[in-house]
């Protein structure tokens, strides 16, 4: 698996936290972490798109991180 960072901007507050992690969970990730303080988020998978698309469905714009 590789290891990605996101940035996440419209992320603002714990309640967009918690809304990310229980989509990602529904993707069936398990590593993963989501940090309000850099607007970011870091997971390992194999399918990065996936995450990305998912959350864009929740309303969260997703970057990979350079």
């Amino acid at each position: 698996m590789a290891h990605f960072i996101l940035d996440v901007p419209d992320m603002s507050c714990q309640h967009c936290v918690k809304r990310i992690s229980r989509a990602l969970e529904g993707l069936g990730l398990t590593e993963f972490k989501v940090n309000l303080d850099n607007k970011t988020v870091e997971a390992n998978t194999d399918d990065i798109e996936s995450v990305v698309e998912t959350l864009d469905e929740i309303g969260y714009e997703a970057t990979l991180k350079n």
